[in-house]
């Protein structure tokens, strides 16, 4: 099997969670360290891996002490966006002084709030020579995985490459308040979930052998708030978040599209349609990706599994996301994954990931794409706010800060301008 790393995890909220119940599958690192900003989640955390006997861990309220704890080797960075630069920089200081072993880092998506803060986190690895993997779950789901290499090997083969991609990830809204705030997570829906669909689409349209296969040309978006800034709503996210969410006052987008046109190696033209929403009532997290090409096509949706349960009116429990992520209802017809860390891609990813550090290698995704896709986030968020096709140049992006991170967007520009359109 190989060298296995010691993994520390900074950050103990869902996301870190689910993490832990992947790592059952992986063989290459044991989690043997936590920093958690919250006691109380840390502590949780550590019991959930000596639970699951994926490591015993040890609690720390401080970055720089975690990662020098002697058999850390490589650290998973899954804290709030806002403060992703900072806990890079402190990572790194503590690498460049000498006082810590870790050899490389992951990070979880989307890599910043905006192509300023991913290119600043790019640099300071890269100027410590660390290697770095971004965590882009859905690039490794078993289902995307297959399909892509089934229809590359067979249809395209023989047809001609695939020319169009569909990404969708939608659900009710997110778990913690600052998901919802702008300023802190970098935007809405389109910062938060279409990093996921822009990146499937991408990996879906570049076959395996050639990852610079494709070239961004242009970005085409449209952001709206369709559900949250309705009064009735904004008043309960106001009220179950205690205040801090404000969408009278500082409102994100809940539903995005985006349209990227690519051009092949080969000089053909593809294109890839990226949806979110947090506007979705459906039972619950609901991922759906189309690959067509020439003569075949692949379609994905997370919800349509195997097994499904039924509970009538009778059967009144709690509220609880016990069948899927993002659950919605406690009663009727529902569908329930098995093991979601395995269904969504995050086995498979940090099976990868350990695999790729403890080898010394780079893994297959990479802070450069998480550079990448951040840039294509922000180009769909310049054209969704000036209405038109922007061409695709990374460089005029440096400076761009959305609106909604901003706090100084206005859903109602989208209804005036469609009045004068």
């Amino acid at each position: 099997m190989g060298k296995r790393i010691g993994v520390g995890i900074i950050g103990s909220g869902f996301i870190a969670n689910f993490h832990v119940r992947s790592w059952q599958g992986v063989r290459h690192g044991d989690i043997v360290a936590i920093a958690a900003r919250n006691p109380v989640t840390g502590s949780q955390l550590a019991s959930l891996c000596r639970e699951l006997d994926v490591g015993d861990p040890k609690v720390y309220d401080d970055i720089r002490a975690m990662v020098r704890q002697s058999d850390v080797d490589a650290v998973w960075v899954t804290v709030p966006n806002h403060i992703r630069v900072e806990t890079v920089e402190a990572i790194v200081e503590e690498v460049k002084a000498g006082r810590s072993k870790v050899k490389a880092i992951a990070m979880e998506k989307p890599l910043a709030r905006n192509a300023r803060e991913a290119k600043r986190i790019l640099q300071l690895v890269e100027e410590a020579g660390l290697l770095h993997g971004y965590l882009e779950n859905q690039v490794f789901a078993p289902s995307v995985v297959r399909g892509r290499e089934i229809l590359w090997r067979r249809g395209a083969a023989l047809a001609g490459p695939p020319y169009l991609a569909r990404a969708a990830e939608e659900h009710s809204g997110p778990h913690m308040p600052w998901f919802w705030r702008g300023a802190l997570q970098g935007g809405g829906v389109l910062s938060d979930m279409m990093c996921h669909s822009v990146e499937a689409a991408r990996f879906l349209l570049t076959p395996p052998d050639r990852p610079d296969y494709l070239r961004p040309l242009t970005v085409t978006a449209t952001i709206a708030s369709l559900k949250w800034t309705r009064d009735h709503y904004a008043r309960l996210l106001r009220d179950n978040s205690g205040g801090q969410v404000d969408y009278f006052r500082a409102p994100a987008e809940d539903y995005a599209t985006a349209e990227v046109v690519y051009e092949t190696a080969d000089g053909h033209l593809v294109v890839s349609q990226a949806t979110t929403s947090w506007s979705y009532v459906g039972p619950g997290l609901r991922l759906t990706f189309e690959l067509l090409g020439p003569e075949y096509s692949l379609a994905i949706n997370t919800l349509e599994q195997e097994g499904k349960l039924f509970l009538s009116r009778n059967v009144k429990g709690e509220a609880g996301e016990d069948l899927v992520e993002k659950q919605a209802a406690e009663q009727g017809q529902m569908p329930f994954i098995g093991d979601e860390a395995h269904t969504y891609g995050y086995t498979a990813e940090n099976q990868h990931m350990t695999r790729a550090f403890a080898e010394g290698r780079m893994p297959r995704e990479t802070f450069r794409d998480g550079v990448l896709v951040t840039q294509l986030l922000m180009a769909a968020y310049k054209s969704a706010e000036l209405g038109v096709t922007l061409r695709f140049n990374p460089d005029n992006l440096d400076e761009f800060v959305p609106l909604v991170q901003q706090e100084r967007w206005n859903p109602r520009n989208l209804v005036e301008r469609a009045r004068e359109a």
